[in-house]
């Protein structure tokens, strides 16, 4: 099989391996009103991001689906990263802050590691104008916690409002 249908195949199966089983799974678990927000919150700001990324060519995605719409990872912007954040503020839902961030690196050194692997081996995505791995782990990083931040902000004044 040429390389390329490879990289279909695998972007298919994470599809259905995300939808079919974490993304049922994710939200079984109260308060579903916050996991919605988060994930709502993590694919609206993946898509702004991702939009500016690529349309400057700074991140490039060779094999993606809507390939004709769209020039952003619709897959991994709308559907991957925001349940991987959901996944993260359930685990950290009553941690305080050195337990947040410790599981957040926890988490996103192995999804770091994947996507370095995708960009060396594979055309699912080229990094280019000087963007480097470190932009891509503190990019997550920063990401991540700025998601968590803005979900304590709303339970918070949610709380406050009761």
């Amino acid at each position: 099989m040429k390389r390329h249908k490879l990289e279909k195949l695998f972007l298919r199966v994470l599809l259905i391996l995300n939808i079919g089983f974490l993304v049922p799974i994710l939200f079984r678990k109260p308060p579903i009103k916050d996991w919605l927000l988060v994930y709502l919150f993590n694919a609206l700001t993946n898509v702004i991001i991702d939009h500016f990324l690529s349309s400057h060519h700074i991140v490039t995605y060779p094999v993606r689906f809507f390939k004709k719409t769209t020039k952003i990872h619709v897959l991994f912007d709308l559907l991957l990263y925001p349940t991987f954040t959901v996944f993260y503020n359930q685990m950290t839902a009553k941690d305080k802050p050195f337990a947040i961030f410790y599981k957040l690196l926890s988490l996103i050194i192995p999804l770091f590691l994947i996507e370095c692997w995708a960009e060396k081996k594979t055309g699912l995505i080229r990094w280019k104008k000087g963007w480097n791995w470190y932009h891509t782990l503190i990019g997550i990083m920063f990401k991540s916690l700025a998601t968590r931040l803005f979900i304590g902000i709303v339970r918070r004044i949610s709380q406050n409002q009761v």
